[in-house]
Formats: C-alpha cells, structure tokens, sequence
C-alpha cells in the first residue's frame, strides 16, 4: 500500500514537501498550507481573529506568509519572520510594518521596486529582480521563533535559494537571526563556507565560490530594519539604500 501523503500538520510537512516543488509559485502555494509548527500556528490565527484595533475591518491572512518577487531574481533579501500585524495581516513578506516601510522605500531608491511603499497584495507593487523571504514563514510570540521552529521551516528556504539557484547571484541577510540559518542551509546546498564560518556584521560580504555550473554568490550582511534598530539609529534609510546598492552592483542589477 503506498505510503499517504503528509498532512499540512505533519511536524515533516516543510522536509517532505518543499524538495519537491518544482517552481517558486508550487512552493509558494505549499508554504501556505503548512501547519508544522503548533505554537506558531495558535499565534498566528489567534493573532487573525482578534486583530489590532487599527484593522478590525482587516481580514487578516493568518497563514504561512510566502516569498515575494520574479521566480528568475538575481538578489535575494532573506529577513527574520512575518510581523503579527504586517505580513500576518497581509499575506505578503514586510508589508504592512514599519519594517517593511524602509525596507520597500529602500529597494525603491535602488530602482528594484515599483513604489516605495508596500500596504497590501493587491497595490500594485513589483520587484525587478529581487526576492524578498525568510527563515520562518510564520509570525512568531515577541517576533522570536525557536530553533526547533526555524529548523522546521528551513526545507523552505533551502528549497526557494536552491529554485533561484540558476539567476541568484547576491543575497542579503536582514539581521543575525536570518544569518545564521542560512548558512547552513547554503553549506547543505554544497556551496562552500569559509571556516571558521563567517560572523554576521553590518557590512560583512562573503563570496562563496561557485560549483557545477553555478556562479560564485555573494552573502551581505545587514541590520534588520525593525524599529529598534531604526528608532535608535542603528540602521538608517541610507545605510540600507548603501547595501542594496551593492548588492544590485554584483547580481548584475544595476543596468
């Protein structure tokens, strides 16, 4: 009898399905269907049905939120998580937040966005050339996912990085937390990581060579452009436009 097909609530839901998908858009699909995580899962739809008084008249999407941009993008911006009341409310990665504010104005500066603004899916906005995802496609309690959560969710990222593969020349990792898990996800792909591995930095570039027939990629790190960071002058509007800039430079984006 043949083996039945995971459940969306399958702990291995992401590890058996995301290796099979065979587009960004096959994935995006499946991404949005996953229930793996329970803790995530009672935060997020919780976090749907009472709302934040600014949205009551919102229906919020209260699912896994999926990458957002050209299934052929050259740059990929990997962040942290879905905002309770930004992606999680939206459906789309960094809109609808404070975040996703600088982040949208930012690529929009670069010439890599349509608008500098980004409020909801239907608005019209575009990226050329750029895919913007995360670790965890979830909203997470306090905006911190666990390890066990973000390992859960990696068969996803693993799966989006290795389907840019052919076009992907850059990627820019939104804070530490995002750094670190996609090293790993890298190094599994057979990319090769320098050792000792490298430390997350505003700033830090790292140039992985290429392998088969892939071209070398390129790894940037940059701050997370959350409100912390951005109230206290951590990261400004023209450090991220700095960091995009040269990413656009490297992925060929820049023309």
């Amino acid at each position: 009898m043949a083996e039945p097909p995971p459940s969306p609530d399958d702990s291995d839901f992401p590890a058996r399905i995301a290796p099979g998908c065979r587009d960004p858009g096959e994935l995006d699909a499946q991404v949005a269907r996953c229930r793996a995580c329970p803790r995530l899962v009672a935060w997020r739809e919780e976090v749907a049905r009472t709302k934040r008084a600014a949205f009551q008249d919102w229906e919020y999407w209260g699912r896994p939120v999926p990458g957002f941009g050209p299934p052929d993008a050259a740059l990929a911006v990997v962040g942290l998580a879905p905002a309770a009341h930004g992606g999680n409310r939206t459906g789309r990665m960094f809109t609808g937040d404070a975040s996703g504010d600088i982040l949208f104005a930012a690529l929009h500066a670069v010439g890599l966005a349509s608008r500098p603004d980004s409020t909801h899916r239907g608005d019209g906005l575009k990226l050329r050339g750029v895919r913007v995802t995360a670790p965890v496609h979830c909203a997470p309690p306090q905006n911190k996912p666990t390890p066990a959560e973000r390992d859960s969710c990696r068969p996803w990222l693993a799966s989006e990085l290795e389907l840019l593969s052919p076009t992907l020349r850059a990627v820019v990792v939104l804070g530490a937390f995002g750094w670190q898990a996609v090293l790993p996800v890298l190094s599994d792909a057979g990319w090769q990581l320098p050792r000792p591995r490298p430390v997350f930095a505003h700033g830090a570039q790292v140039t992985l060579p290429g392998r088969e027939e892939r071209p070398e990629l390129h790894l940037l790190g940059c701050y997370h452009p959350s409100q912390r960071n951005t109230f206290t002058g951590r990261l400004t509007l023209p450090m991220l436009i700095d960091v995009l800039r040269h990413a656009a430079e490297i992925s060929g984006l820049d023309q």
